[in-house]
């Protein structure tokens, strides 16, 4: 919980970052190679290469998923949308965490989906404002990238729970994440990159270095490792905090008008439903309750 809180307020930035600095003016492809270059490069030395290739495939074909292809969506999304747009639309990635979660266990688990729903309407209420006209194409691209991050997250949280990771270093496999990334995102700049926009300005620099080292490189690692600690309920509705903070950054930072109203009761939704899952989880187990 608190490393998964932690992330919530480094990647609450991200959005305005991407909407006001690189959005339109910067590649997209390129953003995102940059991006993933620099989380890759920090992990290089903590490396173990002598990890069973098995795994080393598994955590690549994770990290193509939930940050290659997740960013390559996301990234495109702020061409059709406003960053409180692209914020409220992300507010489905709980109920895909809770659904990809129950169809890998193999079972139902009512009470998560209530509580990530609850977590759902909440987002939704902060902003429910007129909606940009081309919502369709942008909102399928969120969509894109919400099912991608939900279901990388969810298979790394199944993935280490494998015997024979449990007692491994997570800082010493994350590398495979990012290189695995890597790949996808160098594909993907060079068949469809556009070369007259790969020229970032020093402000531009400066928030790639930010999205690359701090909220890619670490972040991700933090909330994957923090994904493994929760149980799929907290995950799913940790996935919707970023909203109320990502608004309060982009209004206090930016000055874009906000609902306050909306933005309190949305707010207090979330938390509800946070705490109602907590009354459920120690009635099912008092040892795993936040």
């Amino acid at each position: 919980m608190r490393l998964l809180s932690i992330v919530t307020f480094i990647w609450a930035f991200s959005f305005s970052l991407i909407g006001v600095y690189l959005a339109g003016k910067l590649d997209s492809y390129f953003a995102v190679l940059v991006r993933v270059a620099l989380a890759s490069l920090i992990f290089i030395p903590f490396t173990n290469f002598k990890l069973k290739n098995r795994f080393k495939l598994q955590i690549m074909g994770i990290g193509i998923v939930q940050i290659g292809l997740m960013y390559i969506f996301f990234y495109k999304s702020f061409m059709f949308l406003s960053v409180p747009e692209v914020l409220l639309f992300t507010i489905f990635t709980p109920i895909y965490v809770t659904i990809i979660y129950d169809l890998l266990d193999k079972k139902f688990n009512p009470w998560y989906v209530l509580t990530a729903i609850l977590a759902v309407i909440g987002a939704y209420v902060i902003k429910s404002a007129q909606i940009n006209p081309n919502f369709f194409t942008g909102f399928m691209m969120v969509q894109g990238a919400n099912i991608c991050f939900a279901l990388g997250q969810v298979l790394y949280k199944k993935l280490l729970e494998n015997d024979e990771l449990k007692d491994v270093k997570q800082s010493t496999i994350f590398g495979y994440f990012h290189y695995g990334a890597l790949i996808i995102s160098t594909a993907a700049f060079l068949l469809f990159g556009n070369f007259e926009k790969i020229t970032p300005t020093p402000i531009q620099w400066g928030v790639l270095l930010w999205l690359g080292i701090v909220a890619s490189g670490a972040g991700y690692f933090l909330w994957n490792k923090g994904a493994t600690q929760a149980d799929s309920g907290i995950l799913a509705i940790m996935n919707n905090a970023v909203v109320p903070l990502g608004l309060i950054v982009n209004l206090v930072i930016w000055g874009k008008d906000i609902n306050y109203q909306s933005l309190f009761i949305g707010g207090g939704l979330i938390v509800l439903a946070l705490y109602l899952h907590n009354i459920i989880l120690k009635r099912k187990n008092p040892n795993l309750a936040i």
